[in-house]
Order: structure tokens, then C-alpha cells, then sequence
């Protein structure tokens, strides 16, 4: 019964966001420009977490969150509300992170190769070790059509169906990749089995 309540309150909190959403959305677009100024504060934290985890370079956050932005500034009168603002925003968001590393692998042909003497850019064993770093660091580590499914359930909570209508794909190669992408980082991480343990 208590997991039947949790699930209904779920939902209602969905639609709420749902409603809210497609409201400012028609606000903006019948010519209230502070709907989309409040559209944007609602969901640009999750934009710029979704960059930083996506890319692991703090430095470009605020520069690819501002395209996002801009793209739905320029796109949002063709949304058709066919599906949630924030799925529709994700999307954007993923496509202007490939941008970005499509750009960047293209520089790094160019560019000499770093010695790291660590991978993951820590110290082993240390007692001062950074757990969230470490984990982010681990996350970089994976291949860009496992880390996205991954940041997007484990870390921004969509369904496996949400993720599937931002990447366009089937959801059980959703669920498949992220199976892996967990599979993974366990792997990647497990030299510091202990520290994460602790």
C-alpha cells in the first residue's frame, strides 16, 4: 500500500513539473519574456551538472551551458509538447556536449600528449582522497555512449524511458548500457575498493 502511495505522489510531483513547465513555455510564447527567464532557473543546474559530468572540464561549463540556453531560446516556439520540456532540453544538452568533444578530439590530433603517471588524477591510497572526484573521475573514463545513460539515470534520475526518447534509442539498449556502463566503473574504481568501502 505504501509503495502504491509513493508511486502515485511520484506521479503527481512529475505532472506538477510537467504543468509548470508547459506553462511557462505558453507564457513565453504569448509574449511574457520573464516565462523564459524562469523556465531557465528552474532547470539550469541540472543543464550545467549534466555538461560538467558529461565532459569532466569545469573550465567550458559555463560556455556550453550558455549555447544550450541559447538554442532553446531560439527553438523553444517549436516545442511541441509532445513530450517533457526537460527531455527535449537533455537532448540539446547531449547534442552540444558531442559538439564539444567532436571539437576537441579533432585539437587533441594536434596536440602533444600528456604524461600521467595516474589515470584517474589521484593520489592511491591516500587518506585526504576525494571520493566524488574520484568517482567523477572514473565516470570520464567511459566511453561516451555508456557515461551519457549512466550521468542520466544514476545522477539526473530519468526513467529508462526518458533516456531512450533523449538518445533515441530502444530502452533496452538503454538498460543494456548502463548494465555495462556500471560494470565498468566498477572495474575503473576498483583499485580504490577500499577508500570507497570506508
Amino acid at each position: 500500500m505504501d509503495l502504491n502511495l509513493n508511486s502515485e505522489n511520484s506521479s503527481n510531483k512529475d505532472q506538477e513539473i510537467l504543468d509548470r513547465d508547459f506553462v511557462l513555455i505558453n507564457e513565453y510564447i504569448d509574449g511574457d519574456d520573464s516565462a523564459f527567464e524562469k523556465l531557465i532557473n528552474l532547470h539550469k543546474d541540472k543543464v550545467r551538472n549534466l555538461v560538467y559530468l558529461t565532459l569532466g572540464d569545469s573550465e567550458f561549463v559555463d560556455d556550453i551551458s550558455q549555447d544550450v540556453f541559447i538554442s532553446v531560446f531560439h527553438k523553444v516556439k517549436e516545442f511541441r509538447f509532445e513530450s517533457k520540456f526537460t527531455t527535449w532540453l537533455y537532448r540539446i544538452t547531449v547534442n552540444k556536449c558531442r559538439d564539444y568533444l567532436r571539437k576537441k578530439r579533432v585539437r587533441s590530433i594536434f596536440t602533444p600528449i600528456k604524461d600521467s603517471h595516474n589515470e584517474l588524477g589521484v593520489k592511491a591510497h591516500s587518506e585526504n582522497l576525494d571520493i566524488p572526484q574520484l568517482v567523477r573521475a572514473g565516470i570520464q573514463k567511459l566511453p561516451e555512449k555508456l557515461k551519457v545513460p549512466l550521468i542520466l539515470r544514476d545522477i539526473d534520475g530519468l526513467s529508462y524511458k526518458e533516456i531512450a526518447d533523449q538518445l533515441e534509442c530502444e530502452v533496452g539498449t538503454v538498460k543494456s548500457r548502463i548494465f555495462r556502463a556500471r560494470e565498468s566503473l566498477k572495474l575503473i574504481l576498483e583499485p580504490y575498493h577500499r577508500e570507497l568501502s570506508a
